[in-house]
């Protein structure tokens, strides 16, 4: 199994006079050198270079005291996460499965070799406790396709100790810049080395553009015409559909961003991701005037598929945390039997294996293809005539009709007497206001203030329909909880309490909607 560190550290020039004097910097007490170490890695990329573009560096290094495979994705400036994998020949899956929705089917090659010569000193504080790791780097660069070009530097790294103050950091730059050194023009040594051995630029054409740029512009505008269907071509949408476009450009990139972050396991990932699902399908439907939902509704079928392998584990875990908070809230004189061991069970049971379900379908040709053909639906958009039509009244035609839907079913649930029937129209009411507020999300930018506004009541209206919803849910939980212990000989008496309370916060949600209706009718621009 592979481990995950977090690393947070700096690069900085240097001119090979070797590592300043770092005694004076506050905290430091000594300054342990720990000798050279020789380091040599490979690194592997796709023959395009994605995860470079993507600022994703995959190694495989000997020497040192961290030989293996090292997988390491941007988390902000000058800090990374890097899991690490036992040496093998070849890569191993966990790590494959992390780079899989950027590599896709394409091969991983061996693209640059960095042997590097690491001088190592430890900064340590009063107590002998490690501040952070100092070395000073003479690199070899080669290129391993295209010539095997090669460059060479040193530089300097600093790297803050596990569980460090990232404010010491500072401190040691400030000594740094004192005795004149720089920081590094490049985020990583990967990054210097695939500019420094990159192959010249070949001559350019008549009009100033090389032969790859003409070529390129050829192809886009054969893709263009291809693409053409009514209101405007696919090589470079105008009107509505460039911000239709842009929208769905950004929640594609969101699910291909989350994708390691969800196999990690990583806080809200899952949830994330399934939220870029929903606008991907709220847009379609939307905009059903710009892109042609012939098209576009076979996709959307996908990312419900999508949807629904990520909600697996994530619906039963946010049922099992209502239910278990509210049990957590009741006075012990109303908790009766052994209530908090089976909802335990049944908290257990509902995640079990969900997790493997969800990376299987992550691993699957299915879910690849899905990535595929958003990637074919951005390049070529299906146009129709309202493509090309003026952005603020076509695009603000489509947020109009999409709450035009919500008043429906808000109306709709309004008059209906509390019930079965109440809950079903409140609860499509809720979905349809999901659709809203993505499609309104999408408009902020041309649109503005109006479109911000419905946003904002749009996800009040999720809220409190959402809470309802969660109640109906939670009921149906209790009562199949309540049978169970029935069954088994149990007090149902718990569950019983837990349900009339549920019983209660559907009834004040109902109760709240009348108003809430009122006050977004009256903030509505559409």
């Amino acid at each position: 199994m592979a481990d995950t560190k977090r690393e947070i550290e700096r690069k900085y020039e240097s001119d090979e006079s070797g590592l300043p004097d770092l005694t004076g910097v506050a905290g430091v007490a000594s300054v342990i050198d720990k000798g050279v170490a020789e380091l040599d890695a490979v690194y592997y990329d796709t023959p395009d270079e994605r995860l470079a573009a993507a600022s994703i560096t995959l190694r495989r290094r000997t020497g040192g005291d961290d030989a293996g495979w090292h997988l390491k994705f941007p988390v902000s400036s000058g800090v990374r996460d890097e899991i690490q994998a036992p040496l093998s020949e070849t890569l191993p899956r966990d790590l494959a499965g992390l780079v899989r929705s950027r590599v896709r089917e394409a091969e991983l090659v061996p693209l640059v070799r960095l042997r590097s010569s690491r001088d190592v000193s430890d900064l340590l504080d009063a107590d002998g406790a490690l501040l952070a790791e100092v070395s000073v780097d003479t690199v070899h660069a080669e290129r391993l396709t295209g010539g095997g070009r090669t460059a060479q530097w040193s530089e300097i790294e600093v790297e803050l100790a596990d569980d460090g103050d990232p404010a010491f950091l500072d401190k040691v730059e400030k000594k740094l810049r004192k005795a004149g050194v720089r920081p590094s023009a490049s985020p990583s040594k990967l990054a210097r080395a695939l500019r420094e051995t990159a192959a010249p630029k070949k001559g350019k054409s008549a009009k100033g553009k090389s032969e790859k740029d003409a070529v390129a512009k050829g192809e886009q505008g054969k893709k263009g015409k291809k693409g053409k269907k009514g209101g405007g071509g696919a090589g470079k949408p105008g009107g509505a559909a460039e911000h239709v476009l842009a929208y769905i450009r950004v929640q594609r990139d969101a699910i291909v961003e989350l994708d390691p972050a969800v196999r990690r396991d990583l806080f809200d990932s899952v949830h994330s991701m399934r939220v870029a699902t929903r606008r991907l399908r709220s847009t379609f439907k939307s905009y059903g005037k710009v892109l042609d939902r012939t098209v576009t509704d076979p996709i959307g079928d996908e990312l419900k598929w999508l949807a629904g392998e990520l909600g697996v584990g994530r619906d039963h875990e946010v049922l099992a945390e209502r239910v278990t908070e509210a049990l957590a809230e009741l006075p012990e004189s109303l908790v009766v039997g052994s209530v908090r061991t089976r909802v335990r069970t049944w908290v257990e049971a509902g995640s079990s294996g969900s997790r493997r379900a969800l990376i299987a379908a992550l691993d699957g040709e299915r879910y690849l293809a899905l990535l595929r053909t958003l990637d074919a639906v951005i390049a070529e958009p299906p146009l129709l005539k309202g493509a090309g039509g003026d952005p603020e009244k076509v695009i603000g035609k489509a947020v109009s009709r999409a709450f035009g839907k919500v008043s429906d079913l808000v109306e709709e649930a309004l008059a209906q007497p509390s019930g079965v029937e109440r809950d079903l129209a409140m609860h499509e009411a809720r979905k349809k206001g999901k659709r809203a507020r993505y499609g309104a999300e999408a408009a902020t930018g041309l649109l503005g203030a109006p479109a911000k506004q419905l946003v904002r009541d749009m996800k009040s209206l999720q809220s409190l329909l959402g809470d309802h919803q969660d109640s109906v849910m939670a009921r149906e939980a209790l009562r199949d909880l309540a049978f169970q212990a029935s069954q088994a000989g149990e007090s149902s008496f718990t569950y019983g309490v837990l349900y009339g309370r549920e019983e209660r916060r559907a009834e004040l949600a109902e109760a709240a909607l009348p108003e809430a209706w009122r006050t977004i009718r009256a903030d509505s621009a559409f």
